[in-house]
């Protein structure tokens, strides 16, 4: 609806900025007063133990967790100068403009193809494309997640066909049709290879600035690796937010000193 509708920003505004943000399972609260600015165009990683919120809160950033009955949210998420959690937003208009990818690829049991236009046709629904529109779609989408070479012989082919690698990759194309702002990714290399894991992040580097990144991951080295800023969460809470070379080399707390020295996690 229209409180989702993307307004015009500069580079240098907020993509997400939650403020107070609180968030229970049942009488567990996972999440504990999270105020955060991320910015428009820029790679930013969670890191922390497990368990210390990061899924969840980029979970609560398009709204998955509010399929749990059981879950209770406090407090706003803008995305893109909006409220997601506004009356007037629809589920189908955040997850237009915020698209996630999981920790395992998980295309569709379609083609390669159909996978890219899958996204497109449900939040297109009556919008009907000539095959030469649908192939500029598809090719647009595969090129900017570096796989046509490698699929366009291939997109009428099982997508689970693929390699792991390439299905991730896939994944992150089948976002990119309807045209969002923001990509989070959550652990989007655990189940990959060491030269998976190094494409992907090429990938992200790619795609820096045309949306807005954020990679929720147990790998500290991705971290510093694939990130312009970091986030570090402990038990809910956001201990420290600051530019990556800063977090791994000077951090401000000593939590964080802790973490990033393997004393716990």
């Amino acid at each position: 609806m229209s409180g989702m509708q993307q307004n015009p920003v500069e580079a240098n505004e907020l993509a997400i900025s939650a403020r107070k943000l609180n968030l229970w399972y049942g009488t567990f609260q996972a999440l504990f007063d999270i105020d955060l600015d991320i910015k428009q165009g820029m790679i930013t990683s969670m890191i922390g133990p497990s368990g210390c919120g990061k899924s969840t809160f980029l979970r609560t950033i398009n709204r998955i967790n509010e399929r749990l009955d059981y879950v209770r949210i406090s407090g706003e998420i803008d995305v893109m100068g909006a409220n997601v959690f506004a009356p007037d937003v629809e589920m189908l208009q955040v997850r237009k403009q915020v698209g996630m990818v999981f920790q395992r690829p998980n295309p569709l049991p379609l083609s390669v193809r159909d996978n890219v236009l899958f996204g497109h046709e449900i939040h297109y629904e009556g919008d009907r494309l000539s095959r030469a529109d649908e192939d500029d779609i598809v090719e647009s989408a595969l090129q900017q997640v570096l796989l046509w070479d490698k699929v366009k012989d291939k997109l009428d082919q099982k997508a689970t066909a693929l390699s792991l690698e390439e299905q991730q990759k896939l994944c992150i194309a089948r976002l990119l049709p309807v045209k969002p702002s923001v990509l989070l990714m959550d652990e989007p290399c655990s189940a990959l290879d060491p030269k998976g894991t190094e494409a992907v992040e090429e990938l992200l580097w790619d795609l820096r600035g045309k949306y807005t990144i954020l990679i929720v991951t147990h790998n500290m080295a991705q971290a510093r690796r694939a990130s312009e800023e970091c986030i570090f969460m402990l038990m809910g809470k956001v201990i420290e937010h600051t530019e990556t070379g800063q977090m791994f080399l000077t951090p401000k707390h000593k939590e964080t000193t802790n973490y990033i020295e393997g004393r716990y996690g």
